[in-house]
């Protein structure tokens, strides 16, 4: 399989993102700043959107329109919109869903889809199943969220988010699920074998679902990359099956990553490799394919 580069990403490069329909690529720096590559080697936007460094950057669902948002190493965040080609406009310093460095997460809800300004607090939790218990605030150096990519109709709003602190009982992915009735977000589900519960968690990845009975999510930990699928028992309950164990990484993971069918898992780490991972049609699950930093492959 022939391979093309796309774009060169420059140095200080600590974070990457693809819009919706993998046209478009953000890159967050060190430096604070943000550029955006439109299938050619050289950005056709760049900008500095804070003064620390960028951790994170993620585009938008699409029915926003062309925006993009910033995670600083600061603990604060920034929202850039497309105003016109290559022109991005800061808005604000929220986001629909922040995790903070004393385990809290809060959601925040868009008042108006065309008005990407105007944002409420809509709830804030710990990432806890036992709302009794008190554990005090853990020290936290990073959480992972990924949201159901399935939004709409029927379909409640649900998201999964693991922490990498320093307490076993905010570190576990959780899948946390909107209740309409009673407005309330509520503990769905958690993900992990008693093993590994508790285990710090490094990021997580929701996959595109296209006609599947079931929900696949992968969650990288200090140990591996485990892949998860969600689903409905019987009696209407949830259900879930640790299918497989990814530990082909020589480190610690740091990234996750869905292709757009969700079918193919790619995963880096300190280690410098991107490696591909997809199940076979017995559904087990192997390595398909190891990117070096390089740009070479097997």
């Amino acid at each position: 399989m022939a391979e093309r580069q796309v774009a060169q990403l420059g140095p200080g490069t600590a974070c990457c993102g693809w819009n919706h329909c993998g046209r478009r690529l953000a890159a967050g720096a060190v430096d604070g700043f943000v550029s955006v590559y439109d299938s050619q080697a050289s950005p056709s936007s760049k900008w500095q959107a804070h003064e620390h460094a960028i951790v994170n950057v993620v585009w938008l669902p699409s029915e926003y329109g062309d925006a993009i948002a910033c995670v600083c190493a600061d603990g604060t965040l920034s929202l850039w919109e497309e105003v016109a080609a290559g022109l991005f406009s800061f808005i604000l310093f929220r986001f629909p869903v922040t995790a903070y460095s004393d385990g809290q997460v809060k959601v925040f809800e868009l008042m108006d889809s065309l008005e990407l300004d105007k944002w409420q607090l809509q709830a804030e939790f710990q990432n806890i199943t036992d709302p009794i218990s008190r554990f005090g605030k853990p020290a936290c150096t990073s959480a992972s969220i990924a949201w159901n990519p399935r939004r709409g109709g029927s379909q409640q709003a649900s998201f999964a988010i693991g922490f990498n602190s320093d307490s076993p009982h905010f570190n576990s992915c959780k899948i946390w699920e909107f209740e309409e009735a009673h407005q309330r977000w509520l503990p769905l589900v958690e993900l992990g074998s008693p093993n590994d519960m508790g285990d710090r968690v490094c990021d997580v990845a929701w996959a595109p679902n296209i006609g599947r009975p079931y929900e696949i999510i992968a969650v990288a930990t200090c140990k591996a990359i485990a892949i998860w699928y969600v689903g409905l028992n019987s009696d209407g309950g949830p259900s879930t099956e640790n299918v497989a164990v990814l530990s082909g990484h020589d480190g610690e993971v740091w990234q996750l990553e869905w292709d757009m069918g969700g079918m193919t898992l790619a995963s880096t780490g300190s280690d410098g490799v991107v490696k591909l991972w997809q199940a076979n049609l017995d559904g087990v699950w192997h390595e398909q394919a190891v990117l070096d930093c390089t740009g070479s492959h097997n």
